[in-house]
Order: structure tokens, then sequence, then C-alpha cells
């Protein structure tokens, strides 16, 4: 900043005599490094570190169905290996809640590559779900144990309606625990990242 002539270029002195690039520059390699190894923005510091422009940009980039849909594959499945682990151990396994949000959390950043508060705070009900359903086929399988019958039939013929009733009746308080984990995993992970290189490579677009 000169206080005469307004901004001026460090490498010539002079004030900017170019519109789209410079022929003078040359990119500092470290300093490219350094950006790119940077601790990457996410939700409200996106905002806070880009202009209209580029909210802009990467909210055409959004996909919000896409991250839903591979999100709840994802649970569906997390919810699978909770119930199969669960009923070959007998025991609940803590480390899995936070697996499955996490599962759930990266897949809605990657597909949804989302930046607005509705990816996390969906990311966080589809994990939280997901652990609810690994819980629910947990106790099926208990139930296809202990009245020696395929799981298949235990989940045709077991009446619904009781389904509430009975993830309360065999609820435990860690069980708040886990789903704690897992929807903090699913929100906390959903928002796409980018680190300052990235950042800065918008306005290149």
């Amino acid at each position: 900043m000169d206080m005469n002539e307004d901004l001026l270029c460090s490498i010539t002195g002079q004030q900017a005599d170019f519109e789209d690039s410079c022929r003078n520059f040359q990119v500092d390699e470290r300093a490219e490094a350094e950006m790119a190894d940077s601790v990457p923005l996410i939700g409200t510091e996106l905002y806070s570190s880009l202009n209209t422009q580029k909210i802009g940009l990467l909210r055409s980039e959004q996909n919000f169905s896409m991250g839903i849909a591979g999100s709840i594959f994802v649970g569906l499945v997390g919810a699978g290996l909770w119930a199969a682990i669960t009923v070959v151990t007998g025991w609940k396994i803590g480390y899995m809640a936070l697996a499955i949000g996490t599962g759930v959390g990266i897949t809605m950043q990657f597909l949804g590559k989302g930046i607005d508060q509705k990816f996390g705070i969906v990311g966080a009900i589809i994990a939280v779900l997901s652990c609810v359903l690994g819980n629910f086929f947990s106790i099926m399988g208990y139930i296809s144990n202990q009245e020696g019958i395929s799981y298949i039939d235990t989940l045709m013929y077991f009446d619904y309606s009781y389904t509430f009733d009975l993830l309360v009746e065999t609820a435990h308080l860690m069980d708040l625990l886990f789903y704690s984990l897992a929807g903090f995993g699913g929100y906390k992970l959903a928002f796409r990242r980018l680190n300052q290189l990235e950042v800065a490579e918008l306005g290149k677009r």
C-alpha cells in the first residue's frame, strides 16, 4: 500500500497494468504447498472466507438428493453390520455407532458436496436412524435365535405395531451415547471441505 499511489505490485513497484493475467507473476511453490496442507475450511468458515460469487459457485455444485441417497445406503449397510456384530458377540459395541456416523457423514460430504446447514442436519438424522435400525435388527436376531426360526421369517411375521414399545423396553442409557456419537459424526463430516489453495482456485473457474 502506497498512500499516494494506492496498491502497488511488490515485483514491479507499479500499479497493476493487466486485466486477466500478469506476465511477471511466478508461483511460490512453497506457499502453494502450505496452502494445500492448510486446515480445511467448512461451514461458517467458508461463508466468512468467500465472496458471494464463490459461494454461489459452490452451491451450484451441491447435490442434496445424491448425498441423501448415498448416505441412506451406507446407513443401511452400517445398520446390518451393527446387528450382525451385536448378535454374534452379544455386545453393543459403541465404536460401531461412531463408524456409522463417520460413514454417513463422509458419504454425504463427497456425494452431496454441500456447504449449507441442511447437509449436516440430514447427515445427523440418517446416522441416528441407522443406529436405531441397527438396534432393531439386533433384537430381531435375538428373537430369531431364541425362537429357533429363520431371521427372514422373524422379520416377516413380527407385528411392527410393537416396534416403538420394543425399542423403548430394550433401550439402555448407553444407547443415548451411541446415538450422540453417530449424530455428531453424521453432522460434522457432512460438509464440503476446502483448503486455502482450493479456495484460491475457485476464482480461476
